[in-house]
């Protein structure tokens, strides 16, 4: 199982790019992917091909009207079981024998 987090903006189109954000989440939900959104990025979990499917319909979806997208990977795979996302916070809580902020 896959845990991927990116992060995906174009450049030169502005201070702002919640717009563009705004239609990689669509393709994001859409997905049907278990993922977590965060003022940085994107978590997503599942196999790599689902994964990486869904980071290229999202530049896709950028690369329609921006010529230029900066992009940010960073994977997290272990054999297993899915639910990691919120596992892997889990584990740790218990640890600390507390709830975190996430």
């Amino acid at each position: 199982m896959v845990l991927l987090e990116f992060a995906m903006a174009p450049n030169g189109q502005g201070e702002s790019v919640s717009a563009h954000v705004a239609r990689i989440l669509d393709v994001i939900d859409k997905s049907g992917l278990p993922y977590q959104l965060t003022p940085m990025g994107t978590i997503l979990e599942g196999d790599w091909d689902e994964v990486i499917g869904v980071v290229s319909a999202c530049f896709r979806e950028l690369e329609r009207d921006c010529s230029r997208i900066g992009v940010n990977l960073k994977v997290d795979y272990r054999k297993g079981p899915a639910g990691r996302l919120r596992s892997k916070i889990e584990h740790v809580e218990q640890r600390l024998g507390r709830k975190l902020q996430t």
